[in-house]
């Protein structure tokens, strides 16, 4: 116990990189992951192309591999430009499950039946009334298993950061058990991400409930 009331401490103190690398990477990748959803379905085909293979470049290519890019990458294709770790990291999280979300909420909104469109232009809607009244709280509701488990893919994968020498709770971790000799470490970090992954998961259960009176 007396081991336990040192590490569980030091550990801790990387949850506060884990998290805001995780609530910020949410706040910004949701709202911009709806709007590329809604340009993949644009009548205009050059807009649609480019998303096309922005989302497939996204989703081709590993995280860390996109991070390392824009860490150590771009100053070589733009001198000057040096992006500091933690803005480096967020970019990187944010492009990235932007893509994700994108083909998520096209799924979504291509799910909706035409004739609801219809029946709102009757209504005297315009697009935008309709897609926000009408189409989007039903399609949050049929999106949120799939974006309940990229939100918790999401904190996983805030993990990462470790390869730019970030304190998150994985960097932490790992330098306890080289220090100790000792693997108790890795438990209380699995036990913390245990603990917030069942709140997530708790949280979009009751997300679910919520939007049940959309169901469509």
């Amino acid at each position: 116990m007396d081991y336990l009331s040192t590490i569980v401490p030091a550990i801790a103190d990387g949850l506060q990189v884990t998290l805001k690398i995780f609530v910020i990477t949410i706040v910004l990748s949701l709202p911009l992951g709806i709007i590329m959803a809604m340009a993949r379905l644009s009548p205009l085909a050059v807009l649609r192309k480019l998303l096309e293979g922005y989302i497939y470049l996204m989703r081709g290519t590993p995280l860390m591999l996109q991070i390392l890019f824009i860490y150590y990458g771009l100053p070589f294709l733009i001198p000057g430009l040096r992006l500091a770790d933690y803005p480096a990291a967020i970019i990187a999280f944010v492009l990235n499950y932007a893509a994700y979300f994108a083909e998520i909420f096209r799924g979504g909104i291509q799910s909706i039946d035409r004739g609801q469109y219809e029946g709102a232009k009757v209504l005297g809607m315009t697009y935008a009334q309709t897609m926000r009244r009408i189409v989007l709280p039903q399609v949050l509701k049929r999106v949120l298993p799939p974006v309940a488990n990229e939100t918790i893919n999401l904190l996983k994968d805030t993990s990462l950061v470790y390869i730019l020498a970030m304190n998150d709770v994985l960097r932490i971790t790992r330098s306890i058990v080289q220090r100790d000799f000792d693997t108790t470490a890795f438990i209380v970090a699995a036990v913390f991400y245990l603990v917030f992954t069942f709140i997530l998961t708790r949280f979009f259960m009751y997300l679910e409930k919520r939007f049940n009176v959309y169901e469509g």
